[in-house]
């Protein structure tokens, strides 16, 4: 039988539930208590706080941990860091992520000890939540180097992961940083970080090697361009779908001819489209910006199609493959928010150079 989807509690119903006798209502209420931030954020944090700290159900209490996270409740922060020595690995694991969600400095010193948890899962939160938080970017390096030599390939991988996202919210002032060649104002990524992103292409895991060989490519060192080939041609299966994507897209920025043929199969696939690829659209970002004229026609076309959603990824696609010939008609997409989401419209005309604000959230190619 058909079932209507679960009306979210108010508040109050909310307020109630979370002293329910079943956990899993307790569970469903700490849920519906974190969509009522506007309504009250003081008596959901006052609600959320007890369920963290005392409820009996291991599930609940990581309910809290997550809702706190969602709602970056800084105010929570004692008893988050309590939480992070919870006798549940899932509730450790849950106030990890919030704590690194929430980004405040006090919680150094619990991630600090985190990082060498027993448990490769609180290892891999922690390794997330610690560089958000650490004030000293040294000593965030320092982590995530530590990180990179971790047994387990995701600890290792994400430490990698990492590395971009702090070189992204560096200031530029950090000792003896290369910037990416070739891209003005890129963000530069620590040289002990490259260093071991070098020696990582070699690691038994694809996933890891991958990872290391975005990092490596978007920085502007060649040495990751070997591996980035492979994962974009299937010689090298493994690869986390994201870094995936990306490795078909830089083989388009850089120009790489040895990856066509396995970019059109994955573009087009086969007769009428057989066979197409789940990263399709990353393939066909990548031929355009490589000058191919079957993919720059298929965006254009898609653009100038009636169906929304494949206008607004093809609208993304050009932005990405910088493909001048769109510029006109993403332009006559602004206001036309029927046809196309209005973010990915600015976003593409900014990277086109036609002005536009560079919004945010436009929708992501799909990978």
């Amino acid at each position: 039988m058909f079932r209507s989807a679960p009306v979210t509690r108010n508040l109050e119903a909310a307020l109630r539930d979370v002293r329910s006798a079943h956990p899993g209502v307790r569970a469903e209420a700490v849920r519906d208590l974190a969509l009522q931030e506007d309504a009250a954020r003081a008596r959901v944090l006052a609600a959320l706080e007890p369920v963290l700290r005392d409820d009996r159900d291991a599930s609940v209490r990581a309910a809290a941990a997550i809702a706190l996270a969602d709602l970056k409740g800084v105010e929570a922060l004692p008893t988050l860091l309590l939480a992070v020595e919870d006798a549940d690995a899932h509730v450790r694991q849950m106030a990890v992520t919030a704590l690194g969600e929430i980004g405040d400095a006090r919680a150094t010193g619990r991630l600090r000890r985190a990082l060498d948890d027993e448990r490769p899962e609180i290892r891999f939160q922690a390794v997330i939540a610690f560089p958000r938080v650490c004030a000293h970017r040294g000593e965030a390096v320092d982590a995530l180097v530590r990180a990179t030599r971790d047994d387990d390939p995701l600890v290792c991988h994400i430490a990698l992961r990492m590395a971009e996202e702090l070189a992204a919210s560096d200031d530029g002032d950090s000792d003896g940083d290369q910037r990416a060649a070739g891209e003005e104002g890129a963000s530069p990524v620590a040289p002990a970080l490259m260093e071991r992103a070098r020696a990582l292409l070699a690691h038994r895991s694809p996933l890891v090697q991958s990872t290391a060989a975005i990092l490596l490519t978007r920085a502007g060192d060649e040495a990751g361009h070997a591996v980035v080939l492979a994962v974009a041609t299937g010689a090298l299966r493994g690869a986390d779908r994201e870094d995936e994507a990306a490795a078909l897209e830089l083989c388009g920025e850089l120009g790489l001819d040895a990856a066509r043929p396995a970019l059109e199969r994955r573009a087009f696939g086969g007769l009428l489209g057989v066979g197409r690829d789940p990263l399709h659209w990353h393939a066909r970002v990548a031929l355009a910006r490589m000058g191919h004229a079957r993919a720059a026609r298929e965006i254009l076309q898609d653009i100038g199609g009636r169906d929304r959603h494949r206008c607004t990824l093809a609208v993304a696609a050009a932005g990405r493959a910088r493909l001048a010939a769109a510029r006109d008609l993403i332009a006559a997409l602004r206001g036309e928010d029927r046809r196309a989401d209005q973010n990915a419209v600015e976003e593409a005309l900014a990277a086109l150079g036609s002005g536009g604000g560079g919004g945010r959230g436009s929708p992501a190619l799909p990978a």
